[in-house]
């Protein structure tokens, strides 16, 4: 079947290209925007609010020009957040502020952490019967097979109501690093034949503990690697709300449907590589990058073998350079200026100053030779997936599970616009498209 499948769509795939296929001057003609995208690449706006913003231009003396990005959740700026912080690791916290909308009080937080310690568990032989009985390498969907299931355990599981949709994502977002953990041990014991672990989650620690906990072997970790992580996993909790995966939220939660399916399909969005897939791209390149470059220190080499990328005659030829631009951000991505700080500090931990200088003279080479190449205004900023990936790798964290941990960040901001969808709207979101087809003649 397998075979005359593969036949069928072979024969078929120059038809479909033809028949499916949409000149873009027609998109010009309709005034149609390819992506939801405005021609300086900004998203059209599709809806209102309160959960975050961010900033990549201001109105100076009447004319709208780039600045430093800015990114705010609930109307506090991130850089303001994460000093705020001090040396104290802030998931919990964070994540109260943005479903919620407020800070919480000593006595709020503490509650909520035992909140979230107390459902950091699964239901009996769910590891052995969900997880463990379909190992793959593929760790987002073994988590979006894990959310399904997981909803058959709740008797209130179609249920809606604000209070019942608050309860499942509270739940989901302490469940999130189980599901991915059990994962990949799961995946690293049947398919690579490596040991098993399955450790229990300690509810005495916080998530970011947890989950190098559970992640790691001999379950150790020191505070700085704890912090870093912590820093990372509040940076990508959310992003404006007009993301790929948070739009998926609210379109599938305008249709009124339950929250394992909605954040299902969230997944299914992150997983993809123009989206939270984006860093795996990024570690592959640096991988190929340390192979060829004999000299990490030397700027000249890098760049030398940065304009073969970007001329398309090495690594996987798209031209591309992997977390070097970004849809909204022109100057600069916040998200990566703060994740560079907390990368000097791991480096020094770490003793890995060759890898961290490659980083930093690839910063100061390719912007200019991917503007050059494109003829671009303005040089692109790094973005966030330069140095999120750059913690990944030092904090030894596999690949395969680096989008896993965007995941269990960003359950929290897609948590924060369920919860603002239902609450706000009750309509469910019916965009429009015009058909161009051409009249057949039989």
């Amino acid at each position: 079947m397998a075979n005359s499948l593969g036949n069928f769509s072979q024969n078929h795939v120059d038809l479909l290209k033809k028949s499916d296929y949409i000149a873009p001057a027609l998109y010009k003609d309709y005034g149609v925007k390819i992506g939801l995208r405005n021609a300086d690449g900004s998203g059209i706006l599709a809806g209102l609010t309160n959960i975050s913003k961010i900033v990549a231009s201001k109105i100076v003396d009447g004319e709208k020009k780039p600045c430093d990005g800015e990114l705010w959740y609930r109307g506090q700026e991130i850089n303001g957040l994460i000093n705020g912080l001090g040396d104290d690791l802030g998931f919990e916290k964070i994540a109260y502020l943005l479903i919620m909308g407020v800070m919480p009080n000593d006595d709020e937080l503490a509650e909520f952490k035992t909140i979230l310690g107390e459902a950091r568990t699964l239901p009996p032989h769910f590891v052995r019967d969900i997880i463990m009985k379909a190992p793959t390498g593929d760790i987002m969907k073994s988590m979006m097979r894990s959310i399904l299931a997981y909803s058959y355990y709740d008797t209130n599981a179609l249920d809606t109501s604000v209070g019942n949709v608050l309860r499942q994502c509270v739940e989901l977002i302490s469940t999130f690093p189980l599901f991915a953990a059990y994962a990949y041990h799961s995946y690293n014991h049947y398919k690579k034949g490596g040991s098993m672990y399955i450790h229990m989650p300690d509810p005495k620690l916080s998530a970011t503990e947890n989950l190098l906990s559970i992640l790691r072997p001999d379950r150790k970790y020191t505070p700085l690697e704890a912090k870093v992580l912590d820093t990372a996993l509040i940076l990508h909790m959310e992003h404006g709300g007009g993301n790929n995966s948070s739009f998926t939220t609210r379109v599938v939660t305008s249709s009124g449907s339950d929250t394992y399916s909605t954040m299902t399909a969230a997944m299914a969005s992150l997983k993809g590589f123009r989206h939270g897939g984006a860093n795996l791209k990024f570690i592959s390149m640096m991988g190929d990058i340390r192979e060829h470059v004999n000299d990490w220190y030397d700027r000249d080499e890098v760049a030398a073998y940065i304009e073969k990328i970007v001329n398309k005659e090495t690594f996987d030829r798209t031209g591309l350079v992997y977390g070097m631009g970004h849809a909204v951000y022109t100057l600069s991505d916040p998200r990566e200026r703060i994740l560079k700080e907390y990368v000097k500090l791991l480096v020094r931990e770490k003793g890995m100053e060759d890898y961290f200088a490659l980083h930093e003279n690839i910063e100061a080479v390719a912007p200019a030779i991917i503007a050059k190449a494109r003829n671009m205004p303005r040089p692109p900023a790094p973005n966030v997936d330069f140095y999120s990936g750059a913690v990944y790798y030092m904090l030894n964290v596999p690949p395969s599970f680096f989008t896993a941990i965007f995941a269990i960040a960003r359950i929290v901001g897609w948590s924060a616009h369920r919860l603002e969808e239902i609450i706000t709207s009750n309509k469910i979101m019916r965009p429009a498209y015009r058909s161009v087809m051409v009249k057949s003649d039989e």
